[in-house]
């Protein structure tokens, strides 16, 4: 795909805003950060849709996506058995990971120190995507700010009159606390194994 260098430089800012942040950038987002106005990124962001590298809803907020060559696609290539072995049979499709990792909200990714959610299958090391939200339900994992300074990463239980931030280490206790600030909801884990 032949593409001039100043939609290149689109293209790369898009890639790097939502590996940075989970969502796609707006076009005044791209228009600010390239010092364009927003009928050229417009224009650029068409050029780039007929040669099959973008495409968006019309009149959605953070719709870009990236395709082909430029978006993060891995193929996929079936199922693999965890227990007993089972036929294996190539499918020959693509999974973009960007959209299994990302939610349509703004997103953020943390990298994991500690142990105190290993039951939950997150380690220390691993990288998890945090959906930016203030509130949570009972049982879901938050990044929750506490004392107004100390971040943790726990399992988040509203009780009568007060918080409960569970982790998924039985060796370790809760923290209960009166307030909290609900940074944002885990979505995703990702590990490295290399």
């Amino acid at each position: 795909m032949e593409i001039t260098p100043k939609q290149k430089a689109v293209l790369d800012f898009v890639r790097d805003y939502r590996r940075e942040r989970g969502v796609s950038p707006t076009m005044d987002e791209i228009a600010e950060s390239l010092d364009l106005n927003k009928k050229t990124v417009y224009e650029h962001l068409l050029r780039l849709k007929e040669r099959g590298a973008v495409d968006w809803r019309r009149y959605e907020s953070r719709s870009l996506k990236l395709l082909g060559d430029a978006d993060t696609t891995v193929p996929f290539m079936g199922y693999i058995a965890a227990g007993r072995p089972i036929e294996a049979v190539a499918l020959g499709d693509a999974i973009d990971i960007s959209e299994m990792l990302a939610s349509d909200k703004e997103c953020f990714v943390l990298r994991v120190k500690g142990d105190s959610m290993i039951d939950e299958q997150i380690r220390d090391g691993d990288y998890v995507i945090v959906e930016r939200r203030e509130t949570a339900q009972n049982g879901e994992t938050v990044v929750a700010l506490v004392n107004g300074s100390e971040a943790t990463l726990k399992k988040f239980y509203r009780e009568k009159g007060r918080i409960r931030l569970q982790p998924a280490n039985p060796s370790m206790k809760p923290i209960y606390v009166n307030d909290v600030k609900v940074q944002g909801v885990v979505v995703g884990v990702v590990r490295k194994y290399k």
